[in-house]
């Protein structure tokens, strides 16, 4: 069956593997945690492999890690030493792997391989989730420096084809990711107004393209993402839906600021 595509959220760090009353207050990560381990029951069929795109890597070209062992990278910092000893342990997937870097060079992109960097935590903290038993394999793509809109639509509208491979398509980001106002009640208006705005573009099928290219005019959008690395997997994520319709799937405040999810397909 076909795979739909998913933006989720990932929260903030290891969020999700705090011991009670350490980082955020207790149920802060709650609604999203509940999310994320939901996701794969709501699936059409178990999902042969993952494909995810995470915030947390940009590259001049979109680099593909899929190494016969794979490995964590802890890119966070100021957290207790047990959250550095988390396990992922996950295969990857050459085939699904090249298949990437095929769909990828057919539609003009030149493609990066990096055997070494391991899975960062926008990869490996939401898979804890959603795939706790790490049975499924996942092959992670880069972004592209630059964060070009029209560009990463372009890359999802490539990878379609997966899709009915049996390859689920994951952006993983934020939403709002704006870490300097995250705890800035005068902040939370303009939140609320950028998600509003990404709800009708993600759902109004037709326009969603000219939207999203045109993102950074809509209402909040500076505000809530002054650097837009946390909101370019929802293009990848979006331009792998081609023209089919999407939901939001996940809808919360996170120290007040509006946080969302959304599936395609």
């Amino acid at each position: 069956m076909r795979q739909p595509t998913l933006f989720i959220p990932h929260g903030g760090g290891p969020c999700f593997f705090m011991r009670p009353g350490e980082g955020s207050a207790t149920g802060t990560w709650d609604s999203m945690g509940a999310y994320l381990k939901g996701v794969a029951a709501t699936l059409p069929e178990r999902t042969k492999a993952i494909l995810i795109i995470s915030g947390h890597w940009e590259e001049r070209l979109p680099t593909i890690y899929a190494p016969a062992v794979t490995k964590l990278l802890f890119d966070y910092s100021g957290f207790p030493d047990y959250t550095y000893h988390l396990r992922y342990p996950a295969a990857s997937d050459a085939a699904v792997a090249t298949r990437v870097k095929q769909l990828l060079k057919t539609a003009g992109f030149a493609c990066g391989e990096d055997s070494d960097r391991g899975f960062d935590h926008g990869v490996f903290i939401p898979l804890m989730l959603m795939y706790p038993d790490a049975d499924v394999p996942v092959v992670q793509l880069s972004i592209e420096a630059g964060y070009d809109a029209a560009r990463h639509l372009a890359m999802g509208r490539a990878l379609a084809p997966l899709r009915n491979e049996g390859v689920l398509i994951i952006g993983s980001g934020m939403s709002y990711h704006n870490l300097r106002a995250f705890g800035d009640a005068r902040e939370n208006q303009a939140a609320a107004e950028f998600d509003e705005w990404l709800l009708a573009a993600v759902i109004n099928t037709p326009l969603r393209a000219g939207a999203f290219t045109n993102w950074a005019s809509a209402p909040g959008a500076l505000r809530a993402h002054p650097q837009p690395e946390h909101l370019i997997p929802l293009f990848v994520a979006a331009g792998a839906a081609l023209e089919e319709p999407a939901v939001r799937d996940y809808s919360d405040r996170v120290f007040g600021k509006a946080v969302s999810g959304f599936r395609f397909g």
